[in-house]
């Protein structure tokens, strides 16, 4: 049984969430206004967050028949019978509770008006599944990843510790960057799940574009990402290249097995794409807490 929930959390794709607030300690760690407490706690509610909406995910894909037994993924326990309905939902609600709970927690490093943020990030943790118009059946998964694992984590895990927005440029260029590459994930994930997803009637990015252009939007989303990080770049000395130049290796040697994958295959190199981002990442936090 704890298996089943340990899947259904989905642990390869949890680096995702934890990248943006990384970068945005990183951020806060070069403007010297590092705080540990703040950053934690920013670090919990992502997480949480995300295993609310994965759960979510699994069950209102389940619920909208968009999941079938013996799917290319990882498996699903609801749509397997691991895992009751009822149970799921439950442990959504539960999780999205608890980051609520951490959320106000926040209040007391960024004020009351962080409450309409908090908000939306947990009703869209469930938009992206359910309601009148759920993001990730239309198209508009990947640009919810961008905004919701790259612009919010980034600039608000900055402002919670330095208390204000000062190189803003270098904080908006970097969130865009995180969230392009968070997006990538997605990408890999609804590239292997092309044909599931299309006999359902969900239209995802790869549904609508095809494994073509989609594999190439995933390349160019990691070179785009390094470049339109220059105004950061072009602050530090020339040795912290490396950090691009080694998340570039690690891209597109991900991204040539990526085209000539199928099916399960595929798998791994989610949770490679996922651990590329987090290793760019660290190396980030790392170049900026020393410079």
């Amino acid at each position: 049984m704890i298996k089943n929930w340990i899947e259904a959390m989905r642990l390869r794709t949890l680096p995702v969430s934890m990248a943006g607030v990384l970068a945005g300690c990183g951020c806060a760690l070069w403007q010297d206004g590092f705080s540990i407490v703040p950053a934690l706690l920013c670090l919990l509610f992502a997480l949480s967050a995300q295993i609310a909406s994965n759960f979510g995910n699994e069950y209102y894909d389940y619920k909208n028949g968009m999941d079938r037994k013996g799917r290319e993924g990882f498996r699903r326990g609801v749509t397997e019978g691991d895992i009751t309905p009822q149970a799921m939902k439950r442990a959504t609600f539960a999780m999205l509770g608890i980051a609520a709970v951490i959320g106000c927690s926040l209040l007391l490093y960024g004020g009351l008006w962080l409450i309409p943020v908090g908000c939306a990030i947990l009703l869209f943790a469930l938009a992206y599944s359910t309601g009148p118009y759920p993001l990730s059946h239309h198209g508009l998964g990947d640009i919810t990843v961008v905004v919701f694992f790259g612009i919010v984590p980034v600039t608000f895990t900055c402002y919670l510790q330095t208390g204000g927005w000062e190189e803003l440029p270098v904080l908006l260029t970097t969130s865009v960057a995180i969230g392009l590459l968070a997006a990538n994930v997605l990408i890999v994930n609804n590239y292997r799940d092309m044909e599931d997803d299309k006999a359902v009637g969900k239209r995802t990015t790869v549904v609508l574009l095809g494994r073509k252009a989609m594999g190439y939007v995933y390349l160019l989303s990691g070179i785009v990402a390094m470049v339109i990080m220059m105004p950061l770049w072009m602050q530090l000395p020339p040795w912290a290249l490396i950090v691009p130049l080694i998340y570039l290796a690690l891209h597109i040697a991900t991204w040539r097995k990526l085209i000539h994958s199928r099916g399960t295959a595929l798998n791994p190199l989610l949770g490679r794409t996922a651990i590329n981002l987090l290793v760019f990442t660290l190396l980030l936090l790392v170049v900026l807490s020393v410079v």
